[in-house]
């Protein structure tokens, strides 16, 4: 009796597994019903009987299709990818805590910086604190913003309003418009950058948070025009103008400090070309200040 049993009865990891799909089916439904149409641009219709979203809206934002997705909220045994997941997130508009929850049940690491930052010690905080008011932040290969100080938050925009998810350089010039606003020369910068990615991409591919970065700079046109030219670039521009949103232009000299080769992590800074651009650094910095 014992010996059949044993061989009836599921394994213990089996049975985790079917628990964990069985959490985030309930999960995403229940994600899926708090959010309104008109909270992500989509029109309410006048025969509405779903509460939030409908399972083919969720699926149509998150590019994903609408079989597969119907098939995660019934628990079915299927594979997620980061890249799905992290669409999902986006799409479901789940927050830090929220987010963390969904790759848990999904059995894996959300690969973000966000969520997976390497070690910033406090001696490279108080570096960047002491560059004020000149802006510094550091950026690994991938170009995700670990950290940064308050003038570099300002430099381009509100970098304190964007989601850590979101704090990638290489995003942010592609999709974000505040961003893309104040980079005086876009379409060259735009190029030049994704042939540095492309350069940078060759020792990491396959890589599951380079992967996604890539699924997501595709909703570019002017990323998906760039990286069909094949370009790559090792070097990048030490002269930067930015049309900043509070103090106006900024000229400005750019500077990779390397903080460990093998993982491409460096201090990027930017410092003043002229006496204006020095003054209203300073402004920039006082403003800051003030805003936390």
């Amino acid at each position: 009796m014992t010996t059949t049993v044993q061989e009836t009865a599921p394994p213990q990891r089996a049975r985790g597994a079917a628990i964990r799909r069985h959490e985030l089916a309930a999960f995403l439904r229940s994600r899926r019903e708090r959010i309104t149409p008109e909270q992500v641009g989509l029109p309410r219709g006048t025969r509405r009987r779903t509460p939030g979203l409908r399972r083919e809206e969720v699926a149509q934002l998150s590019a994903v299709g609408v079989t597969w997705y119907t098939w995660l909220e019934q628990a079915r045994d299927i594979q997620v990818s980061v890249q799905v997941l992290d669409a999902l997130a986006r799409a479901l508009r789940l927050d830090a805590s929220e987010r963390a929850h969904l790759f848990q049940l999904a059995g894996t690491t959300d690969p973000t910086p966000a969520a997976n930052c390497p070690s910033i010690t406090p001696a490279l905080r108080e570096m960047l604190t002491r560059l004020e008011p000149i802006p510094a932040c550091i950026q690994n290969s991938r170009y995700d913003i670990l950290a940064y100080n308050r003038t570099y938050g300002r430099l381009l925009g509100d970098l304190d309003a964007v989601p850590p998810e979101d704090r990638n350089c290489m995003l942010l010039v592609h999709t974000h418009e505040e961003w893309q606003e104040a980079v005086v020369h876009l379409e060259e910068t735009q190029r030049l950058m994704a042939a540095r990615l492309r350069a940078a991409l060759a020792g990491h591919l396959g890589e599951p948070a380079w992967k996604m970065l890539l699924k997501r700079l595709q909703e570019s046109a002017a990323f998906r025009e760039n990286w069909q030219r094949y370009e790559v670039v090792a070097t990048r521009s030490r002269y930067k103008e930015f049309r900043n949103p509070y103090v106006g232009l900024l000229t400005l000299e750019h500077t990779d400090l390397w903080l460990s080769p093998e993982s491409g992590a460096r201090m990027v800074t930017y410092t003043p070309r002229d006496e204006v651009t020095r003054e209203r650094l300073e402004r920039l910095y006082a403003l800051a200040c003030g805003a936390r």
